[in-house]
């Protein structure tokens, strides 16, 4: 059974100006998201900012959600690291708090060779009983990408590795995935500007970053996706293209930051080293906020 079928929020984590997180404004951006339909909410992911965030911070962050949510919705946890040690004490600790998954990327600075990659996530695997999705997405991990062979090994090789968050932008990658797979592997977008693509292809659904700030509207592109209403999901994928650009005009989360906090939905703090959107970009995305509805 799937974690979760749909859109799933990648859900920046809310900052005060002093750069502590914000927990009132956290509580408020969940209900924001579960009041608008959102089929599961990924917590302490890159959207996140997980990699600025203490050990403790972080698993107050994973506990706090789950507590938020209160089984509302399914709530997945980023819990990887390019520390196999740490990963493991991450996820164990994301399942004491009662996740019903964990996203776990790729090693990266260190990087690992597929070899690597397959002992590294079994030993998470065999760690923790909760659901584990895995990440991959080379441009954030130095180039390292997890094969399909190994993706579909690990899949049948450790009943708790049900599928991966894809951000490969490699579609004939992708469709080998598919196929070798043959239905074992649950497979999500990274990608908001591909997500009926990828669902043509047989994916379960998108770990969206738009949907921060337009829940309901990702939401009803998988939706309509599945209930066969193919043309009308494909015109809001493509309504939402212009967003999305300006969504990743910077380095993500900065833009969707800034658009939150646009929409008075929690303030735009960012944790160094990232840095306050340029003006000419946040001027487009507010256009494109507009544009889209938003504003």
């Amino acid at each position: 059974m799937s974690v979760f079928t749909g859109a799933g929020t990648a859900i920046i984590t809310p900052m005060k100006a002093n750069g502590e997180v914000d927990y009132e404004a956290f509580a408020k951006l969940i209900e924001f998201q579960i009041e608008n339909n959102i089929d599961a909410i990924i917590v302490c992911g890159t959207t996140g900012e997980a990699s600025t965030l203490s050990h403790e911070e972080h698993l107050e962050c994973i506990r706090f959600c789950v507590k938020q949510v209160a089984g509302r919705v399914p709530v997945v946890a980023g819990t990887g690291s390019n520390c196999t040690e740490t990963a493991v004490y991450l996820s164990q600790e994301a399942e004491k708090a009662g996740v019903d998954g964990l996203l776990v990327v790729t090693p990266y600075y260190n990087k690992a060779t597929q070899k690597g990659l397959k002992e590294h996530f079994a030993i998470i695997a065999d760690a923790v009983k909760v659901p584990i999705i895995l990440y991959n997405i080379p441009g954030r991990t130095g180039g390292v990408n997890i094969n399909p062979d190994t993706i579909v090994a690990l899949c049948n090789e450790h009943e708790n590795i049900v599928g991966v968050k894809d951000a490969t932008d490699n579609f004939s990658q992708l469709a080998r995935l598919m196929a070798l797979a043959n239905g074992k592997v649950d497979v999500y977008s990274g990608n908001d500007n591909q997500i009926v693509p990828m669902l043509s292809l047989g994916a379960k659904g998108v770990i969206s970053v738009l949907s921060n700030i337009a829940p309901q509207q990702t939401h009803d592109i998988c939706a309509n996706y599945f209930e066969g209403n193919v043309t009308e999901s494909a015109r809001l994928q493509l309504q939402a293209i212009s967003l999305v650009d300006s969504l990743f005009c910077e380095v993500n989360p900065i833009p969707v930051k800034k658009a939150a906090e646009l929409m008075g939905i929690c303030g735009g703090t960012l944790r160094r080293p990232l840095t306050e959107m340029e003006p000419a970009n946040a001027a487009r995305l507010e256009k494109d906020m507009k544009a889209y509805g938003l504003l």
